[in-house]
């Protein structure tokens, strides 16, 4: 078909391209992609079919698939057997997920940051450490079979997170991200699919973009993961595993019942595929449910980290590994770290091993829950999800704004939430919500007046 035919034709997208350059397909996913990060193409666009643009451009069909492929890896496309290929709603969202610098004069209520009430404890252990006569050990290299009471640590913060698991099981990994890069690396190759939460933790979704790893969104049911919506994704979306939060999920506070955990445990085994448990979150239940891991042991690699249970400068995780992938993850993390530091390491073992590490963590407890008051009566007038010991809350905003939108009010008055925008994942569309960090705020009184200030934005809202 000539390119004159479509001068009155219907397309979302017709782009100009200069075939000087080559490759062509090259040439043509830059374009979109620069399309897309402009704003010539929105979230949620549905673009031309390919064999519509191969006419338009009057080129291959195969030249198309390769510029829609390229694009698609990098996140910024999602495609729907039946529907077509969309302009993915998380495109532009990694491009915003953390400042480098806390803009002035904002109050912080975006980033996930525990309260400071660790750092004191942990200040004290370190300079008892830095006092002993061999000190110098642990500005070295360490080696994971040096100190296996360590593993030993990690394995008593695991059983407190909900799983019971095994000294061979245990790897070290610096922060939870750094464990989550690992596994997707060890695990998967360039173009391969992983499920998650529609809204899920920006981190993975960071990892997976330079990896060039799709992550395809599972559809819930009572705000969990639908086991339904699963088994689907491993028959038909050519998933290799998935990402879970079961515990106080990120951004959206949901825990996932025991029962639910046993379904997506028993479908994992069924069509054999891998578990990412991310258990960062868990140590806020007095009582944590049994992990997925429980029920899938040999198909789950389970991920305590200390950042939001102890202090996020403490940059430590351990993961309990089956041995089918023990030797693959390893080594991917050996790659990312060489070592974990032998400082933080110790560090963190001593405060397990002499359960100072309950007390941190009901000292963080005590705080969410008092903080978790405030915010329950300044919002007591809207729906704000979570629970009194949780660090964030899940703030469900009126229908005549998105949660984008919110966030750039609130920012202009001074404080700083995160959109739904900022968690969605592929052609899943945002909910209209933002995430409000409840012990991010250095004091109580800058949180009263963060919470005055979006008190007042959702009034004038509702009144509008």
């Amino acid at each position: 078909m000539p390119i004159n035919s479509f001068d009155n034709y219907p397309m979302s997208w017709k782009p100009s391209i200069d075939r000087t350059q080559k490759p062509i397909y090259k040439v043509l996913a830059r374009q979109l992609q620069q399309d897309i990060l402009t704003g010539v193409l929105v979230p949620g666009t549905r673009l031309p079919s390919q064999r519509e643009l191969a006419d338009f451009l009057d080129l291959n069909l195969s030249t198309i698939s390769k510029a829609f492929k390229m694009c698609e890896l990098k996140g910024l496309l999602s495609a729907a057997v039946g529907s077509g290929t969309f302009v993915s709603y998380d495109a532009l969202s990694n491009a915003y997920l953390l400042e480098d610098t806390k803009p002035m004069h904002m109050i912080e209520m975006g980033a996930t940051l525990p309260d400071k009430d660790s750092y004191e404890p942990l200040l004290l252990q370190l300079r008892s450490m830095l006092q002993e006569p061999n000190y110098e050990q642990w500005f070295g290299y360490g080696r994971a079979g040096e100190s296996l009471w360590q593993k030993d640590a990690a394995m008593k913060l695991i059983r407190r997170s909900g799983l019971e698991t095994t000294l061979d099981r245990i790897v070290f990994a610096n922060g939870g991200q750094n464990a989550i890069a690992a596994t997707l690396a060890s695990l998967c190759k360039p173009g391969d699919r992983i499920g998650a939460d529609p809204h899920t933790y920006p981190g993975l979704k960071t990892a997976a973009a330079m990896l060039s790893i799709q992550i395809v969104p599972i559809k819930s049911e009572n705000d969990v993961m639908s086991p339904a919506a699963f088994e689907y994704a491993c028959k038909n979306d050519n998933i290799k595993g998935i990402y879970l939060i079961p515990d106080y999920h990120n951004p959206t506070t949901s825990t996932m019942s025991v029962e639910n955990r046993k379904q997506i445990a028993a479908i994992a085994r069924k069509y054999n595929q891998f578990i990412i448990e991310d258990a960062a979150y868990s140590l806020m239940c007095k009582q944590p449910h049994p992990a997925v891991a429980s029920f899938a042991p040999d198909q789950s690699i389970y991920i305590a980290s200390l950042s939001k249970s102890i202090a996020p400068g403490l940059r430590l995780a351990y993961a309990a590994v089956p041995s089918v992938y023990k030797e693959q993850i390893a080594k991917a993390l050996y790659n990312l770290n060489v070592s974990v530091s032998p400082l933080f390491a110790e560090l963190a073992a001593r405060t397990i091993v002499s359960n100072q590490f309950e007390s941190l963590i009901e000292k963080h407890r005590e705080q969410a829950i008092l903080r978790n008051q405030i915010v329950n009566r300044y919002l007591a007038d809207y729906t704000c999800l979570g629970v009194d010991t949780g660090i964030f809350r899940w703030l469900l905003l009126p229908d005549n704004i998105t949660g984008a939108e919110f966030e750039k009010l609130a920012a202009r008055q001074g404080v700083q939430v995160y959109a739904a925008d900022r968690f969605v994942v592929g052609n899943s569309s945002p909910e209209r919500a933002v995430r409000i960090a409840v012990c991010a705020p250095e004091t109580i009184e800058d949180l009263e007046e963060g919470l005055s200030i979006l008190q007042h934005l959702l009034r004038d809202l509702t009144l509008s």
